[in-house]
């Protein structure tokens, strides 16, 4: 069963959960504008279905809701942030202005961020740099769930890569994907409406692929991006997001990578502060006057939209389905499965917050 709520309500019941939870007013409204984000465009594996692993996650004391996020090391274009332990939902917004910063300074921005949380989709993030005339870019590593080429154990995460892109007449080019074949909160969605997964979305503890979507849980992984015969090119770049987001900054990477679950608990020997998130800044008119950049970036984007298809299909855009989706849920409102509905109103009355 589906049930369909306006967007304004469900960000009024979730920015009253953060709220409930501690989190500074202008805090919580950050947080849920970021999370949300995930709901209008279509991401609902991590939009407000993921608010109750956020709440156990505060409840086990793995998330610190006032935290002091602040650069720890710098240049005129560079930047590590600690994100205290607070909210990624928060310290992914913070740090990414620290990257626009730079940017209007000296051309580009790149920051490493230590010490945070799972930060929703990374596409939000990146977005941040259209309205600036600048290309945004943002990664972060995961929960380990993710097994490398031939390997059975879990030492990557689905560490997405999002890039976004401004045109000028045309809609602007936003990739946000995943390095597996397809993210954990796809397995999650298959699990609540109880419904095989495609091959090559996971493998079983033997290493066999599985088409259960309680695969991973009990004891497979993820697999990398690519399938049979080019798993190693989703590998590597899981493992490019990994290094750019925690061995960069300092935060924990592969097997140390902290779950997002709270039953859970982080590794007894970390190798580094939290999970890691990258994001980057580039000033268009560092490059070539911004004007000029659009319109070619116009006539790119035509270009590829007009051709010929495969009957029955069109060719998109990276950003055409998400956007599309946003337009429509901001008219209809938003549509949540029965057991993501169940834990809103399971959360609304354990903190006191109407639905």
């Amino acid at each position: 069963m589906t049930t369909t709520l306006p967007y304004a309500q469900l960000f009024t019941f979730a920015e009253n959960v953060f709220r409930a939870m501690g989190c500074p007013e202008e805090d919580a409204t950050l947080a849920t504008e970021t999370l949300l984000s995930a709901d209008l465009r279509g991401i609902d594996s991590h939009g407000v279905a993921r608010l109750i692993g956020y709440v156990r996650l505060w409840e086990a004391g793995r998330i610190n809701v006032t935290p002091r996020v602040g650069v720890t090391y710098e240049t005129p274009s560079t930047a590590v942030v600690d994100g205290d332990g607070g909210l990624g939902l928060v310290v992914g917004p913070r740090a990414m202005r620290v990257a626009l910063d730079k940017a209007r300074q000296v051309g580009t921005g790149w920051v490493s961020v230590k010490n945070s949380n799972h930060f929703g989709i990374a596409g939000y993030h990146a977005m941040q740099a259209l309205a600036h005339d600048m290309i945004g870019i943002a990664m972060t590593n995961a929960s380990p769930l993710v097994a490398p080429t031939y390997s059975l154990e879990r030492l990557l995460g689905t560490n997405p890569i999002a890039v976004a892109v401004p045109a000028g007449e045309q809609p602007d080019f936003v990739l946000d994907m995943a390095t597996t074949t397809a993210a954990n909160g796809k397995l999650e969605i298959a699990q609540r409406k109880q419904q095989p997964i495609p091959e090559g979305w996971a493998q079983d503890a033997a290493g066999a692929g599985s088409t259960d979507p309680n695969a991973v849980k009990n004891g497979g992984a993820l697999l990398p991006l690519g399938g049979a015969t080019g798993s190693h090119k989703g590998y590597g770049l899981g493992a490019v997001v990994d290094i750019f987001s925690a061995v960069l900054s300092g935060a924990n990477y592969g097997p140390w990578v902290p779950p997002f679950v709270a039953f859970l608990q982080p590794a007894a020997n970390p190798v580094g502060q939290g999970l890691g998130h990258f994001f980057g800044a580039m000033r268009v008119d560092a490059f070539r006057p911004a004007d000029e950049f659009k319109a070619h970036m116009d006539n790119w984007i035509s270009t590829f939209r007009a051709a010929q298809a495969v009957e029955g299909h069109q060719v998109l855009i990276p950003g055409d389905p998400e956007r599309d989706t946003a337009a429509i849920r901001l008219i209809e409102g938003i549509p949540l499965l029965g057991p993501v509905m169940q834990d809103l109103e399971s959360l609304g009355s354990k903190l006191g917050v109407q639905l």
